[in-house]
Parts: C-alpha cells; structure tokens; sequence
C-alpha cells in the first residue's frame, strides 16, 4: 500500500511523461471523463432533448394514425347514420307545408273541430309570422264550445293530422249557459310551414345583417 502512495510522491506537473504507471493511467481516466463530461454539456444534451421531443412527436402520430384508422374503418358506418338522419329529416319536412298548403292546413283544423260538434267562436290566424331559420310559425287563436269529450277528440285529430300542428296554453272554463257540459276551451293552435329558397336566402342575410345600435 506504501509502494502504491509512494508513486504519487514527488510527481512534476510539468513533466506528466516522467509519472508512474498507476499515476498516469489515473491521470487518463479523470482527462476521459472530463472530456466525456464536456462533450454532454456541449453537445450531447441538445442531441438528448432532440430524440425525447421525436419520441413525443412520435406518440402523438400513432395516436393521430389510430384515430384516423379507426374513422376510415367506421367510414361506411357514418355514411349509412348519414343517410338515415337525412332521411328522417325529409320525412319531417315532408310535415311542414309549404305557402299554397298552408290554406288547406287551417281548413282542416277548422274541420277537426266542427267533425266533433265544437262551436267555433274564434279562429284567428296571427297577422304575420314568426320567421326561424328554415321555417315560419303561424300562431292561431282558436276559442271553441263544446263538452270535454269532444274537446279531447279534438286534441287527438289535431294531433293525427298529416302537418305537424301543437295546441298550446290550452285553458278549459265551464260555459256562460245553463247547460253545465258545455265548456269553453281557449287555445293557440300553431302550424308550421318550411321555407322556400328565396325566403331562406332572406333569413340568411338578415342575421348577417349588423345591427346598428342607436347612441
């Protein structure tokens, strides 16, 4: 152990040449590892970050791929839900009738009525309707006369109807006459119609429209 420290003795910085074994191979290693520790510092570490961000970078693409894979597999699938909700819808808007059936529609609520022995004594179709974005809303204020049963007859036929009509804020009041069956139901009736493309074209640039406000 002596003979080992004695080889540290007396070493001259200036002439490392001149060391003995064990001292230079020492001195070797720590001048690797310095390099090494430098060449990290310098260099390596930028490398590093470079490779761990790719390794995220590339998780994230398998990812995107399986998510991607998995809408190409279902495509077909999407496309038949597509078709179906298309279809649903025509068939709802096939309920919706346009300007020159709206006359008939009010007939045929007038007629659901008198069908089932009401008395009408108000039907009045709103003066203008209520634009939405692919259909117009016309409200009816509808009173008529009759016993309950009827009225819930009534109900059902409107309900039945091929257009989509709904009785709304329906109140229900014993008659002014002697005869107390006879009631009086007050209702706003209201049917639904789509929209034509000229209309719709119209509805689309009055809600582009800005509105200007007043100071």
């Amino acid at each position: 152990m002596n003979k080992l420290l004695d080889q540290f003795k007396h070493l001259n910085p200036k002439d490392p040449g001149t060391w003995p074994a064990l001292p230079k191979l020492l001195a070797l290693l720590v001048t690797l590892v310095a390099l090494v520790a430098v060449g990290y510092a310098a260099d390596w570490q930028g490398q590093m970050d470079e490779l761990a961000a790719g390794a995220d970078q590339e998780v994230k693409l398998k990812d995107q791929y399986k998510d991607k894979m998995q809408l190409a597999v279902n495509l077909d699938l999407y496309r038949q839900q597509l078709r179906e909700i298309d279809n649903s819808f025509g068939a709802l808007l096939k309920q919706l009738p346009n300007k020159s059936q709206m006359d008939a529609l009010l007939v045929d609520i007038n007629q659901a009525g008198l069908g089932r022995g009401l008395q009408f004594e108000l039907f009045k179709p709103a003066p203008q309707e209520t634009m939405k974005d692919f259909y117009a809303e016309l409200p009816i204020n509808i009173r008529v006369t009759g016993s309950y049963h009827d009225m819930g007859q009534f109900a059902s036929d409107i309900a039945q109807l091929s257009r989509i009509v709904t009785l709304n804020d329906i109140a229900i009041a014993p008659g002014s006459g002697k005869d107390s069956s006879v009631l009086v139901m007050d209702t706003i009736a209201k049917t639904f119609r789509y929209l034509d493309e000229e209309e719709v074209a119209k509805q689309k640039k009055a809600a582009q429209k800005p509105v200007v406000r007043k100071k």
